[in-house]
């Protein structure tokens, strides 16, 4: 694992972000870095710290209102187009990664910037540090929504850590698939706006679990 930053570094980071969210909001936060550095260390990547770094940071602007996070998106150049209002669940993730580079500069390296940036709604090319962050988000402990227990319980319960590399890569994109079709079945049941983005997200998962079988 990189060592970019001193733990001192990192605790002060999870204090500054505790200051500018709810209880609620900061407990989810530390359950997902938690379960970022459970799923990192299952997967072995070299960039855990960045990732548990992300993790941290993701939901820094998730209690913004929507002219805040307009504001944050005219202040940083963000398309703020006409879905994004009527999808406001999404401005987060796009705010909160362009905030990284002005408040909390020393951390915005590029793995933190893009697993941030791409947690909430996956995009084409995703790494697998991204896939993982985004992960870890959906199943973290703290969530109880019934997809997302459903979701916890079908990766951990196939015993990941007993697979061998390709086998544990072949179950993450089965995961992964799965939490993007309960994702876009709930937004449809919602009568919601899809991302584009997940959308492709989706389509590449299911694209590469063909050839993967």
């Amino acid at each position: 694992m990189s060592n970019k930053w001193t733990e001192k570094q990192i605790a002060d980071l999870r204090a500054e972000v505790q200051k500018g969210m709810s209880q609620k909001r900061f407990l989810h936060t530390l359950a997902v870095e938690e379960m970022t550095d459970r799923l990192a260390r299952l997967f072995g990547c070299e960039r855990r710290e960045e990732m548990c770094v992300a993790a941290i940071l993701h939901d820094i602007t998730k209690e913004c209102s929507v002219d805040e996070h307009i504001a944050l998106c005219q202040k940083y150049g963000i398309p703020d187009g006409e879905h994004l209002r009527l999808a406001p669940k999404t401005f987060h993730a796009q705010t909160a990664a362009a905030l990284i580079a002005d408040k909390y500069p020393e951390f915005a390296d590029e793995t933190v910037v893009n697993c941030v940036r791409w947690h909430t709604t996956g995009h084409a090319g995703m790494t697998l540090e991204e896939h993982l962050v985004y992960l870890a988000d959906y199943i973290d402990m703290t969530r109880l929504f019934p997809d997302c227990v459903r979701l916890r319980n079908y990766f951990f319960d196939a015993e990941p850590q007993k697979m061998d590399e390709d086998e544990r890569m072949l179950h993450l994109y089965k995961t992964l698939l799965m939490s993007y079709d309960m994702t876009i079945r709930a937004l449809v049941d919602d009568g919601a706006i899809i991302s584009a983005d997940t959308v492709i997200a989706r389509n590449e998962i299911a694209a590469t679990l063909r050839k993967m079988q």
